[in-house]
């Protein structure tokens, strides 16, 4: 089973994320955080254990408090301690070319997604059940 964390404050990605991963019958285990800055806490926390760190984080860019940006940039100061490759995904319903380019500049970042997402991707990221 895939471990997912989702770093995102809107109630209806977040719910809609979970709907279609259900629908899909994707097997993973999804962590919800609304702060960018308690999802960092917990992988510093996880970073020494591989099989209890996410496979995969979708991380929104507009969030208060800490935004994805933020998040990116400490993630980035975290990641060479993880005992694992994380895939982590940027999710945003923003289709700024500057964005888009600022994320292809961060190594760490997988791909940038633009909010919807289909039930494809889905499938694409995550396998099947």
């Amino acid at each position: 089973m895939k471990k997912f964390f989702l770093i995102d404050d809107d109630s209806i990605f977040v719910f809609l994320t979970k709907k279609i991963m259900q629908v899909v019958n994707l097997s993973t285990d999804i962590t919800v955080f609304e702060d960018a800055n308690v999802a960092l806490s917990k992988l510093e926390t996880l970073s020494d254990d591989p099989d209890a760190l996410p496979d995969v984080i979708f991380v929104d860019l507009n969030m208060p408090a800490m935004d994805g940006w933020g998040f990116l940039t400490k993630y980035l100061l975290l990641e060479p301690l993880m005992r694992k490759k994380i895939s982590i995904y940027i999710v945003s319903s923003s289709i700024s070319p500057s964005e888009l380019e600022r994320s292809k500049s961060i190594p760490v970042v997988t791909d940038f997604l633009t909010k919807p997402l289909s039930r494809n991707k889905f499938v694409e990221i995550f396998g099947t059940a």
